[in-house]
């Protein structure tokens, strides 16, 4: 019954005559050398045209790791990105952060339920894993950004979206770090932020761009910077600025505006009542809140909307988790 015991060859491996610790020294080579997520894509991409695609086609399948093994060339080109391969750059990074993120919260949740007390150093190693390959992501996602990408950006707005790219994966960073770490990602987030809302200041106030870079900075300040007060006025006022404009926004940009305005509202009613528990000492009921504003559309016709917001879900420590673009 010894053959039991040999492995199976894949036909990766097959293909290739490789298979045990020879295809562990493969994988590890290309990861050192190519830098890439996915050693074992073997679809050659030539040229930046061929990686747009199949970097779409990759995003179709919830394939985020191999997008950017698509998308390599593209990042690697010389002269700006536009918007098309900006975005997709952004959706690989943004989904993989994101699935990293979602099961960091879930073990957390885990880990601090007296129920699984007896698996709590199992639980704390597998949250570690899990924290390093965030890391990971983001400081590759931090790399793309300071090695080529903010560097060919032309435009207020190109520039305004990279150092927010670039804070909020110093922010992601943040959400799992403590001490001394993250201290230093802290700032490097600050820094980040601030530079881009500095730009910013060139762009129009309904600007989706603008709106989205007040969101994730007004959550880092509630979340990872501890200043609550801060982050309400700071997503209020960029609210109350773009509201008043929408009615001259163009129809492509007019969705993108009023969805970040609606995540925006949402998360100044979630602190803001937060707020207001804290300082009456009192938890009030949960209910579904109605804010009145008027939305105005692009040709000009007035239509009374209703924001309607919900309890949001609530994370591990019992707070709702405020939306960030």
């Amino acid at each position: 019954f010894s053959f039991f015991f040999f492995k199976q060859k894949t036909a990766y491996e097959m293909q290739r005559g490789l298979v045990g610790s020879e295809m562990c020294i493969r994988d590890r080579y290309q990861r050192r050398v190519h830098g890439i997520h996915n050693p074992r894509m073997d679809i050659p991409v030539s040229t930046p045209e061929e990686g747009i695609f199949l970097a779409k086609v990759a995003e179709q399948a919830e394939r985020y790791e191999d997008m950017l093994v698509f998308l390599k060339p593209v990042l690697q080109k010389k002269g700006e990105l536009n918007m098309d391969e900006r975005n997709l750059v952004s959706v690989a990074y943004k989904n993989l952060s994101g699935n990293k993120r979602t099961a960091w919260r879930a073990l957390t949740a885990i880990e601090e339920n007296p129920k699984y007390d007896k698996y709590h150093e199992k639980t704390k190693t597998y949250k570690v894993k899990i924290e390093e390959e965030l890391k990971k992501i983001c400081k590759e996602a931090i790399a793309a950004v300071d090695d080529n990408l903010l560097k060919n950006a032309s435009t207020a707005e190109g520039k305004v979206f990279y150092l927010k790219m670039k804070a909020d994966y110093y922010r992601y960073t943040g959400e799992v770090c403590s001490g001394t770490e993250l201290e230093e990602v802290s700032k490097k987030a600050e820094e980040s932020y601030s530079s881009a809302k500095t730009q910013a200041e060139s762009l129009p106030p309904t600007d989706p761009v603008r709106i989205g870079l007040i969101l994730n900075y007004s959550v880092f300040k509630y979340e990872i910077g501890k200043n609550p007060k801060g982050a309400c006025e700071m997503a209020k006022a960029a609210f109350d600025s773009a509201i008043n404009g929408l009615q001259d926004l163009e129809e492509d940009k007019y969705k993108d505006s009023t969805a970040i305005l609606q995540l925006l509202k949402d998360n100044l009613t979630l602190w803001s009542s937060e707020l207001n528990e804290g300082e009456e000492g009192e938890q009030k009921p949960q209910s579904l809140n109605i804010l009145h504003s008027h939305l105005f559309f692009p040709e000009g016709r007035v239509q009374f909307c209703l924001l309607y917001t919900s309890p949001s879900p609530r994370d591990q420590r019992g707070s709702r988790m405020p939306s960030s673009a």
